[in-house]
């Protein structure tokens, strides 16, 4: 009778035990949650980057060097915080845009003429792998 109390007790402090480290890990998973959802989940990435890398390339015609400016200025009016804003920056001429530009320089593109745009992605903080700056030269 002795050793049958002494073993349900046991029982009782391991069943205990289970349940406290279980309890433990449930917390800890939500707490990497939360810490995890101030980052961009893969698919999100790509789709915001899909806005300007569509535009990326060598023989870029003017109207679509246009359209792209115009695609990055409503991106930055509509994005919530800075790493999500991105900057132009012409190679040769004058073509550029800040962060908080609040017009697009489509003035300065020449319709007819061919240009080269490269994306440049981030790799530091909030912004690691989205495309943070766009360089455009003309041809």
């Amino acid at each position: 009778m002795e050793n049958a109390s002494k073993a349900l007790i046991i029982a009782g402090a391991i069943l205990l035990a289970i349940l406290i480290i279980s309890l433990g890990i449930l917390i800890y998973n939500q707490a990497s949650g939360v810490v995890n959802s101030n980052s961009m989940s893969e698919v999100e990435r790509q789709n915001f980057n899909q806005k300007f890398i569509q535009y990326d390339g060598t023989a870029v015609r003017g109207s679509t060097v246009r359209a792209l400016l115009q695609a990055v200025l409503s991106n930055n009016l509509s994005a919530d915080s800075d790493d999500r804003r991105v900057t132009v920056n012409g190679g040769r001429g004058t073509l550029s845009m800040s962060k908080n530009a609040t017009s697009a320089p489509t003035e300065d593109v020449k319709t007819g003429s061919s240009y080269t745009v490269k994306c440049e992605y981030g790799s530091t903080g909030g912004n690691t792998g989205l495309v943070t700056n766009i360089v455009i030269t003309e041809n």
